[in-house]
């Protein structure tokens, strides 16, 4: 299981005193949620944290985008650091060409799918797809109640990626904590994003060994 700890839980005073626990941390990606506004009802932050953060960070940069026209910004965000870069299902009128963009670019391609959205929506591009975010709250803030109905869009999931015999990853983001980690790893996730249960946790390091324990 790979763990990806949410930034925008994270103390924005101290970035970077947060980036030097996540580096000596047991933590495998930092997930960067961004947010226009539009698309969500919230803004967090773009380019200029990121591209600043890159430097710094030793990990894989695992970028969200909770944007309208991801189109737009993917070159953008190639060039602040992003290893992978996730768009959402819901945001994209032509995914398939989306995808194609972010693999030229040399990234990673995600697809978030929002809680109302069908796993089978995306069984025509899932070869296409390096990680699927199942959002396991509705998108824009952190700190939500985990949605329970998401163990079964997960593990219907698994079961088309292994008959497909596809590497595509499993991530999991909302409500994700230690209560409820070992049972999302068991219904077929691969990555689960952690941002509350991590960053404001009384001691950050020490979650994190918890969660790679699950």
């Amino acid at each position: 299981m790979l763990l990806a700890p949410s930034l925008l839980a994270a103390d924005f005073l101290h970035l970077e005193k947060e980036c030097a626990l996540i580096n000596e941390s047991a933590a495998d990606w930092l997930h960067l949620d961004v947010m226009d506004g539009r698309f969500v009802p919230n803004i967090s932050y773009g380019f200029p944290v990121i591209s600043q953060l890159r430097p710094i960070c030793k990990k894989t940069f695992d970028v969200h985008l909770m944007i309208e026209e991801p189109e737009r910004y993917a070159e953008d965000f190639k060039k602040a650091g992003a290893d992978n870069l996730t768009v959402h299902y819901e945001a994209c009128r032509h995914l398939h060409r989306n995808l194609q963009q972010i693999k030229d670019l040399g990234m990673k391609a995600g697809v978030a799918i929002n809680p109302h959205t069908r796993v089978e929506l995306l069984y025509d591009v899932l070869p296409m797809i390096d990680l699927v975010l199942v959002m396991s709250v509705n998108p824009g803030f952190g700190g939500q109640k985990f949605i329970p109905h998401s163990y079964d869009k997960i593990k219907t999931l698994r079961q088309e990626i292994d008959r497909l015999q596809l590497s595509t990853l499993i991530e999991v983001d909302g409500g994700v904590d230690l209560a409820n980690a070992a049972a999302l790893v068991a219904a077929g996730a691969d990555v689960l994003v952690a941002g509350t249960a991590v960053f404001k946790a009384p001691d950050p390091a020490a979650a994190i060994r918890a969660f790679k324990n699950c």
